[in-house]
């Protein structure tokens, strides 16, 4: 439910397209207007209502089923205090004032966004943080709790024992206080960049971090994120092997690309991104054209077929 919250915030904005565009044109169409609310209470900086707090410990279906049951008199309280700090209240809200009732249509909105959103890639993400775990734990085993914490996200976590330092998204700096009650650290796949965290007074404190990739220590978390969201079909990878259907997929998806923004696209170095381009190009499934000096790769009408005849 954490990565969902991400993952509407990320859907209202621009930032790191090497990860996330390619998910975002591809998911944005496919939404249902009944959808529209959500993105009322969970914009893209800001806290969202308490009653829509989808950071607990609890699968879509519990959510579904919390919120259907939530006192209207609470949801009203926890609208109130939401909207009190805004400038402008949302159309959604105003209607929610009026009718607290709707929080059940805000629940079925929830499950639906879970299902297209992230449930498609639940399988991968789960592998992710298996893995990542095994390789934390590792960490705090061989080099003690201060190589964990300071290879979090060095950029915005930075350890300075005995002070966790973050920086979040909306340039908010603090430090984290457990008052002995440990810290929860949750990896994280739409989170890839700037941490998310929370202080509850009553329960654990807990910050994100971008998942890894422990089978290849060299990948970037951006490169991990835009492997995970991309859709290159079962059919394709066996025809073409899996880089090179990679490789292919990223030249329609990103038409134009140089040879470095394709090698970073795909997760592989520019020589082996120039190299599967020229067997592809020398197939006819994609085309050249030079800019300058800079040489840019562009689907051809061959390889969109092919991408199309197998359900990209």
């Amino acid at each position: 439910m954490l990565e969902l919250d991400i993952g509407i915030r990320l859907l209202q904005e621009q930032s790191h397209p090497v990860r996330f565009d390619a998910w975002r044109r591809r998911t944005a169409p496919r939404l249902p207007p009944r959808l529209a609310p959500l993105f009322d209470f969970i914009s893209a900086l800001g806290p969202s209502a308490h009653f829509l707090d989808l950071s607990r410990p609890e699968g879509p279906d519990d959510f579904l089923e919390r919120l259907r049951s939530t006192p209207a008199r609470h949801v009203a309280e926890d609208l109130e205090r939401w909207a009190a700090d805004l400038k402008h209240v949302p159309p959604a809200a105003r209607q929610l004032r009026q009718d607290t009732s709707l929080v059940r249509h805000l629940a079925e909105a929830v499950h639906t966004a879970h299902k297209l959103l992230v449930a498609p890639y639940w399988p991968r993400i789960e592998q992710l943080a298996s893995a990542d775990r095994a390789l934390r734990l590792r960490q705090l085993a061989e080099h003690g709790v201060e190589r964990l914490l300071s290879e979090l996200n060095p950029r915005y976590i930075t350890w300075t024992s005995p002070v966790l330092h973050l920086t979040t998204a909306s340039n908010r700096d603090g430090d984290i206080r457990r008052a002995g009650r440990g810290l929860l650290l949750i990896p994280t796949l739409f989170g890839a960049h700037y941490p998310a965290d929370d202080q509850p007074d009553d329960g654990q404190p807990w910050i994100t971090f971008p998942v890894k990739d422990s089978t290849n220590a060299t990948t970037t978390p951006a490169v991990v994120a835009a492997r995970t969201l991309s859709h290159v079909p079962s059919s394709l990878r066996a025809l073409l092997g899996r880089t090179r259907a990679t490789v292919l997929w990223v030249i329609a998806e990103h038409t134009g690309c140089a040879t470095t923004q394709l090698a970073t696209h795909a997760g592989i170095s520019p020589a082996s991104a120039s190299e599967h381009a020229s067997v592809l190009r020398r197939a006819g499934l994609t085309a050249l054209t030079r800019d300058g000096k800079t040489v840019r790769h562009a689907i051809s009408p061959s390889g969109l077929t092919l991408l199309n005849s197998a359900g990209v």
